[in-house]
């Protein structure tokens, strides 16, 4: 990828819900809220930012024919807060693993499975059914409200694609996988780009007449 297929693909105009959710989340965030409180208003920003499907630049929803992809669009300049495009290709799947943080998953395109699991005699097990988010559906994570889970993509023949927002430079934070033999593997996930979308060019707007 180079600097100026990056910028050709990120209109200013195009872009801006992205922004806009990044600046009322970092508002929300400066009230010092509650967790629940973040999750519940959180919840309702995110969802208002996939309920279109009109500003995510092509970049940064790109599928690997291997495994998914996490591509970082903002990171808090105080790693408050994350958010990332999760790309599926057909068929793919994470391990089970865990956040060790509060998180938001908005479903933008396509749609995805996510199942819960909880100990149980010391192995985990899958807790209930799986839940299908589809565009516009907005479920939460967290050490608080269950945090370990498996997804994968809902369909076999089509990308999907999730936006996702954790309480921390997700990238960066210290988490686990499990095996299904049991036990616990730690891994940092980091990001699939090298590049950011400028969230912070206005001079497309400006120049308009």
């Amino acid at each position: 990828m180079t600097v100026a297929t990056s910028k050709a693909s990120l209109p200013a105009a195009t872009i801006a819900p992205l922004r806009e959710f990044v600046v009322s989340f970092g508002r929300l965030l400066d009230r010092h809220p509650p967790e629940a409180r973040i999750l519940a208003e959180g919840g309702t920003l995110l969802r208002r930012l996939v309920a279109r499907d009109d500003w995510l630049p092509a970049d940064f929803a790109a599928p690997h024919p291997e495994r998914y992809q996490q591509f970082l669009l903002h990171a808090d300049s105080t790693e408050r807060f994350s958010v990332v495009s999760f790309v599926w290709g057909p068929g793919q799947a994470t391990p089970v693993h865990d956040h060790t943080v509060w998180g938001l998953i908005g479903m933008l395109r396509g749609a995805e499975y996510s199942q819960s699991y909880v100990e149980r005699e010391g192995l985990l097990a899958p807790e209930g059914r799986p839940v299908r988010l589809d565009p516009g559906d907005v479920e939460a994570v967290s050490p608080t409200v269950g945090d370990v889970h498996r997804v994968r993509n809902a369909y076999d023949d089509r990308v999907s694609v999730s936006i996702h927002v954790y309480g921390a430079n997700i990238g960066a934070v210290s988490r686990h996988t499990y095996p299904p033999g049991g036990g616990r593997r730690p891994f940092i996930s980091g990001y699939t780009n090298a590049l950011l979308p400028n969230l912070w060019d206005r001079s497309t707007e400006l120049r308009r007449p």
